[in-house]
């Protein structure tokens, strides 16, 4: 009887020690698939990220103009291999005007651009928009040139 049960128990580790092996093997194999997946999307967003535009506006304008439209046109065709890619939309203006009609001014052209990409394909969901007002000029303000420089949204991948 004790022969037995030795046996039995012999043969249930062993068994035992097969399943944990295939355990073992599965759970390496899925996580080198999942390692492969993430440098997949490590790489992929980096090719991305390589890509930026910059639309400019009238004064006082948030409308796309047909410029705008060709460099918004031109973006998306860059990102669409990339799915998974959230774009960043950050609106700017000049220094002229007043702080809170310049803050308003650039979210407004920072959805503007939004709405032109959604109209290009691309979900709400990856578009992220945020207004600056004057922060972070382009160029000095002093100049009808450097002024028009920071009336302007870039887009980059987040």
């Amino acid at each position: 009887m004790r022969r037995a049960a030795l046996a039995l128990l012999l043969a249930a580790a062993c068994g035992c020690s097969a399943y944990q092996r295939t355990y073992d093997q599965e759970t390496e194999r899925l996580e080198a698939e999942d390692q492969a997946r993430q440098a997949q999307e490590r790489a992929a967003h980096a090719e991305a990220s390589r890509y930026a535009a910059v639309v400019y506006f009238a004064v006082g304008s948030a409308g796309v103009d047909a410029e705008g439209a060709r460099e918004l046109e031109w973006f998306a065709e860059q990102m669409r291999p990339f799915p998974q890619a959230v774009i960043e939309v950050r609106g700017f203006t000049d220094a002229t005007g007043p702080e809170a009609s310049n803050l308003e001014l650039s979210g407004e052209r920072a959805a503007s651009v939004a709405r032109s990409l959604e109209s290009l394909g691309f979900a709400h969901e990856r578009i992220v928009t945020t207004g600056f007002a004057e922060a972070f000029p382009a160029r000095s303000n002093e100049t009808r040139e450097g002024r028009r420089s920071n009336r302007r949204v870039e887009l980059t991948v987040r």
